[in-house]
């Protein structure tokens, strides 16, 4: 049986996909960063390593067939850590690897940390390995977060850009059907986004109509968006990052919709108004309820 391995397995998309490994009776090994996190699957076999430790993750890896590779968290040395476990995990025999990447990942993109994603995504080619890129859209769950809890204001320099933002449980759908059939989409980059693309201010209207309060949102700047935000404290990388991630948004990089959650699950992905219903939790910093 092939092993499928895991990584990020205790954050919110590697748990779901492990969780959903687990119940198709998958030969799983989960790839946690540090121990003390509850694991998604308690009686799975567990190995520990972080991406920019190579030793540890050729080790963790080992006998490892198809791996997961979950993006790292944001950081200046996010490329690097990927290399890193990249080269570990061919070294230790996996001979595929499925990437979570994001939409627009390109050298030049605007978002700055989806250029990120495009050195990724270039390692894995020049391995050799088999590979699957799945290039992610912004997360539906982090949608809510964009407006001020106290104003209920949205503000950034997405102009009227729109934005197709897609459901965790979809992308999870996805990458468990790759990982477990590996005749689905081999050698593709493929876009997985929700079924809609929205602009600020229509998302803005559909929390309003979910939190009970009216929810705005404001355009700024390219200025007033780093001013806004330069109190924060925040290293310049970290602040780029914010802003540009609107600014992908005004200039069209994340509004086309793809077919690829319907044509791997079946059905349609969810609409950001049903994820909203389905997650009422997420909108108890918003909600006057």
């Amino acid at each position: 049986m092939t092993t499928i391995g895991v990584t990020g397995c205790t954050g919110k998309l590697g748990s779901m996909v492990a969780q959903r490994l687990s119940e198709a009776g998958a030969d799983l090994r989960l790839i946690a960063r540090t121990p003390g996190k509850e694991l998604p699957v308690p009686d799975a076999e567990v190995r520990y390593a972080e991406y920019g430790d190579g030793q540890l993750f050729e080790a963790a890896t080992a006998g490892v067939d198809t791996l997961l590779l979950v993006s790292a968290m944001e950081s200046e040395l996010r490329v690097a850590e990927h290399t890193t476990a990249i080269d570990a995990a061919v070294a230790a025999g996996v001979r595929r690897i499925v990437y979570i990447s994001f939409q627009g990942a390109a050298p030049e993109a605007t978002f700055t940390f989806a250029r990120d994603h495009w050195y990724t995504e270039q390692h894995i080619r020049q391995t050799g390995v088999e590979f699957t890129i799945l290039r992610d859209n912004n997360y539906q769950l982090h949608l809510p977060g964009l407006a001020d809890p106290e104003t209920g204001v949205i503000r950034g320099p997405a102009g009227t850009g729109r934005v197709a933002a897609v459901a965790h449980e979809d992308i999870a759908e996805v990458a468990t059907a790759v990982l477990l059939d590996g005749t689905l989409l081999p050698g593709e980059v493929r876009d997985v986004t929700g079924p809609q693309a929205l602009t600020l201010a229509e998302v803005a209207g559909i929390l309003s109509r979910h939190a009970g309060r009216t929810i705005t949102y404001e355009p700024e700047s390219i200025p007033e968006a780093y001013a806004s935000r330069a109190g924060y404290g925040a290293p310049e990388w970290m602040v780029a990052g914010w802003v540009t991630s609107y600014e992908a948004i005004a200039t069209g990089e994340l509004a086309a919709v793809s077919d690829t959650v319907q044509a791997i699950t079946g059905h349609l992905p969810t609409t950001f108004d049903r994820y909203l219903t389905d997650h009422p939790d997420i909108l108890s910093k918003l909600s006057t309820s």
